[in-house]
């Protein structure tokens, strides 16, 4: 049999990541063994509700967490580089050219006073030290226009207030990308935006994803989003995973209770539109104190004396690869199971 070729090796590969912070409450721990992989141009979604521990996770593989107050273990693999151990300062020279991250909150993350073509024109000075300003600034102009952003020679000139949420959305698109990164982490990029312009932000992704080949690792806990533009998804509940992956898997045949929970309380373009939402009860555990157990235990309707005692692991949940962490048995599983996925139709 041929070996595989370099390019089906996956780009990023984490294996059992955990991160850990020291509080004067106790130790975080917001990552607890987590494990995925991500090839070139594929998209991997990462769901879950707030604190499941989904931004800790990309925060981890750029390698932003300060060391002085976490502890970060496991393994982090990079275009075959090992990211975990390494000096900052050769962390520092991947960040930003081979792999990059567009922030949440475009207007918190580009500097007020500086202009927008600057911050992007710098961001390539950064890993290009022999190109001059002159270069730097038709680059960057390059970059607003390939995203999207009219008059881009006039925007380049203009500070991030004067831009609307949309477009400094797509500047922080365009300095992610204007090192030509293999890998991208995209956290919550369409949050703060209206459904026309979120719609317009995920096409850019994917025709960016086309052209340039990206891996990208989207950070989100809308699965409309995920059913539209990921491959695979990856469900995070108090620092762990409980469910992995295809699209087409994960939203139509769910396995574990959590995610049956997401995807009951948003809304199906599929279903009734009088249909009412079921909110998942109660909310999620404190990271310094996690239930014994399966975490989800005391919001889960199916909980056993066992989901209270032992943690379950990931497991298989057939024989296509799709992976879930659930003391329920596989029958009872595939009985109350949705039949259909909700916010969109998986791809």
């Amino acid at each position: 049999m041929d070996s595989p070729q370099a390019g089906d090796d996956p780009y990023l590969r984490v294996d059992d990541l955990r991160v850990q912070f020291a509080t004067t409450d106790g130790v975080v721990r917001a990552v607890d063994g987590v494990s995925f992989a991500v090839r070139r141009g594929r998209t991997l979604g990462i769901v879950g509700e707030s604190g499941s521990g989904k931004s800790v996770t990309s925060l981890a593989v750029l390698g932003l967490h300060d060391p002085r107050r976490s502890t970060v273990s496991g393994g982090i693999t990079v275009g075959g580089r090992q990211l975990v151990g390494l000096p900052e300062e050769q962390v520092r020279r991947l960040r930003g050219r081979d792999l990059a991250m567009i922030f949440q909150d475009p207007l918190s993350a580009l500097h007020p006073y500086y202009t927008v073509g600057r911050q992007i024109a710098e961001a390539y000075r950064v890993h290009h030290r022999r190109v001059g300003r002159r270069a730097a600034r038709a680059r960057a102009v390059e970059m607003l226009d390939r995203v999207g952003i009219p008059q881009p020679a006039r925007r380049y000139d203009q500070y991030p207030h004067e831009f609307s949420g949309g477009m400094r959305q797509r500047a922080m698109i365009a300095m992610a990308l204007v090192n030509d990164p293999a890998l991208v982490i995209a956290d919550e990029p369409t949050t703060a935006l209206d459904v026309t312009v979120q719609a317009q932000i995920l096409d850019l992704l994917a025709d960016l994803q086309a052209e340039f080949r990206t891996a990208i690792v989207l950070i989100t806990h809308d699965l409309g989003v995920v059913a539209q533009v990921a491959d695979d998804v990856l469900v995070m509940y108090g620092g762990r995973v409980v469910e992995q992956g295809s699209v087409a898997q994960v939203l139509r045949r769910p396995q574990h209770p959590y995610t049956w929970g997401l995807l009951s309380s948003v809304p199906s373009l599929h279903g009734d539109a009088d249909a009412d939402l079921l909110p998942i009860p109660g909310n999620p555990p404190s990271l310094i104190n996690l239930p014994p157990g399966c975490a989800f235990h005391p919001r889960c309707r199916y909980a056993s004396d066992r989901s209270r005692t032992e943690i379950p692991q990931l497991g298989p949940a057939g024989d296509d690869g799709h992976l879930v962490a659930c003391h329920l048995p596989p029958d009872d599983r595939a009985q109350r199971s949705p039949a259909v996925a909700s916010g969109g139709s998986a791809r």
